[in-house]
């Protein structure tokens, strides 16, 4: 592990534990980022195939099991929890929500999951719900009632993620928010042409927001369902060359669990359609894998502010401007 490693605040913005409140079989898992010297994860507790309440029995069951170690972690509510577990050696776990249809019938449920520790959320999954287009299918923009849920994230401070979600609305939601938004887990399209991929004019806008593109470890999106090191280093190059490495970050979108992960992309074909690559045994990167990543960054000529900056830094700049 590197010195500038270990000095930094290393930050996975996005990974996936079962949802399944009474499992925590996998929890213990969360060691696989605290051997790649991550301070914070960032835990999925919804996607938009799920119901207002699965949001809140997630919160529930992540955060009670985490309560019950607080040795190893901490439930992350702030900058300062931040700061707090790098000094005590601990991982600070917060959590996100992939999609909007769990709040669309009540944007005030927005400001009960932020107080929970939810701290980004996007508005569509793949495809299109009552805020918002997704990315894989023709994009009407964002509407009416998804700018007032994105009044409730301004007023509470949860950040706008646009991973999963169309152009249109993408661009009409960054113009709305006025403020930093990221690409939780999102590559770019140049280097692999698949709708869940961001062209160059998305990656250049969230930078223009003071943003983060957060590079995603799944092979899929990397091509070819290639999960090297080497690729992954390649594409978060591609966007530090783009749009200088202030901008770019770590969002594995590690699955913990296999099974869960195969089960719900080949049951799932209206979200995950084989014709784009979907299918069982889709490759990933581990999250403790990040050490190497940070070594072949170094190694290829990146500084150590660069490097320190797409660890962990960069996250914690945007957190800094929206988080309340």
């Amino acid at each position: 592990m590197t010195d500038v490693l270990r000095r930094s605040i290393v930050w996975d913005n996005h990974a996936c534990m079962p949802l399944r409140p009474d499992d925590h079989d996998f929890l213990p898992q969360l060691e696989r980022h605290r051997a790649g010297g991550a301070t914070v994860v960032v835990l999925n507790v919804s996607c938009d195939c799920d119901a207002i309440l699965r949001p809140f029995e997630m919160l529930a069951a992540f955060r009670s099991w985490l309560a019950c170690r607080p040795d190893a972690y901490l439930i992350g509510s702030s900058v300062a929890d931040i700061l707090q577990a790098k000094r005590e050696g601990k991982l600070a776990v917060f959590f996100d929500m992939e999609g909007g249809i769990p709040v669309q019938d009540d944007p005030e449920a927005v400001a009960r999951l932020y107080a929970l520790g939810v701290r980004w959320m996007l508005l569509a999954y793949n495809v299109g719900n009552r805020l918002g287009g997704g990315c894989q299918e023709e994009d009407t923009g964002l509407t009416a009632q998804g700018r007032r849920v994105l009044d409730v994230m301004k007023r509470v401070g949860m950040v706008l993620c646009c991973t999963h979600t169309g152009a249109r609305t993408v661009r009409e939601a960054m113009a709305y928010m006025e403020q930093p938004v990221i690409f939780s887990h999102s590559n770019p399209r140049a280097l692999h042409d698949h709708p869940r991929n961001i062209p160059d004019e998305l990656i250049r806008a969230c930078a223009a927001t003071g943003g983060v593109i957060n590079i995603n470890g799944i092979g899929l999106f990397l091509g070819g369902n290639d999960n090297s090191t080497d690729t992954y280093v390649r594409h978060v190059r591609y966007v530090a060359d783009l749009v200088g490495a202030e901008h770019v970050g770590i969002g594995l979108d590690y699955v913990f669990d296999r099974r869960e992960l195969d089960d719900f992309v080949t049951g799932n074909p209206q979200i995950f359609p084989p014709a784009l690559g979907y299918a069982a045994g889709i490759r990933m990167i581990e999250p403790d894998r990040i050490p190497a990543i940070a070594e072949a960054l170094l190694a290829g000529g990146w500084s150590d502010a660069e490097l320190e900056g797409f660890l962990g830094g960069n996250n914690l700049r945007v957190a800094r401007a929206v988080w309340k």
